[in-house]
């Protein structure tokens, strides 16, 4: 009969992935992308992985809500070559990211307030202009117009295009979603709303969900830095803090148990 590999501390792939719901593929795909330690092999070619690795595995599955796939297989490629720093500096450069969402809600909740009423009188300006008052190139203006969510009319005479003041407050509110990360798809419908109900109560509903989504990422990464922390504490150090040699890291004092137990 073939012993137990857990009897042992050691993992099988299909131990790692029952434990998070993954195909034992899955577990593969992550040790040949860098997410996990290079794991060891029995004389039969199997791999075998430990405490460590189920505490890697943890770690990046903790990582991804709070920073995305991308990062997330970033930072714990850094720290399984043993550049700590660069995964610290990926961390950091998240949270940077996350407070500068934050004011971008800020400064969209400020627009909003400010946007209403809509000045009354011929109030108009041109398509540069109002780029350069935005900060976008008028490309993006004309993508937003074929999106429909600017309805900028025509100068009989010229036919340049000529944006009224509900015309630049549509571009306002456009430009401040387009950096909350919303669509033109999304943003479309609610620019129509906001034309037909003459004002931006509409909104009102977006930004509360917007809000909703970054704390909901703030809890993510502090979720994801306390398995990224386990795990940076179960790894040994290198001596020269250089990078470490595949399949070399000891075991950690206090072994984690795999999620689950054992099966």
């Amino acid at each position: 009969m073939t012993p137990n590999p857990q009897s042992s501390g050691r993992l099988r792939p299909v131990d790692l992935a029952r434990a998070h719901g993954l195909s034992t593929q899955a577990v593969r795909n992550y040790e040949a992308a860098g997410i996990l330690p290079a794991a060891d092999r029995t004389p039969h070619g199997y791999r075998t992985y430990t405490a460590l690795h189920a505490q890697a595995l943890r770690a990046f599955l903790a990582l991804v809500p709070a920073h995305g796939h991308a990062t997330a297989t970033a930072i714990m490629q850094a720290v399984n070559r043993g550049a700590t720093e660069d995964a610290l500096r990926l961390v950091d450069e998240s949270h940077a990211q996350l407070l500068d969402d934050r004011r971008t809600l800020q400064a969209a909740e400020a627009a909003v307030g400010d946007l209403d009423p809509v000045p009354q009188g011929r109030s108009t300006t041109f398509v540069g202009p109002l780029s350069r008052r935005l900060g976008v190139r008028p490309a993006t203006l004309r993508k937003w117009e074929r999106a429909g969510v600017l309805q900028p009319r025509r100068d009989p005479q010229t036919g340049y295009r000529v944006y009224s003041a509900a015309d630049v407050r549509d571009a306002r509110l456009a430009h401040q979603l387009r950096r909350g990360g919303y669509l033109l798809a999304q943003i479309a419908p609610l620019i129509a709303q906001v034309r037909s109900a003459g004002g931006v109560a509409p909104l009102g509903s977006m930004l509360r969900d917007w809000r909703a989504r970054l704390a909901a990422r703030s809890r993510a990464m502090l979720t994801g830095a306390a398995a990224l922390d386990a795990y940076l504490g179960c790894r040994p150090v290198p001596p020269d803090d250089g990078p470490s040699a595949p399949g070399t890291a000891a075991p950690a004092t206090d072994p984690v148990q795999p999620p689950g137990g054992s099966r």
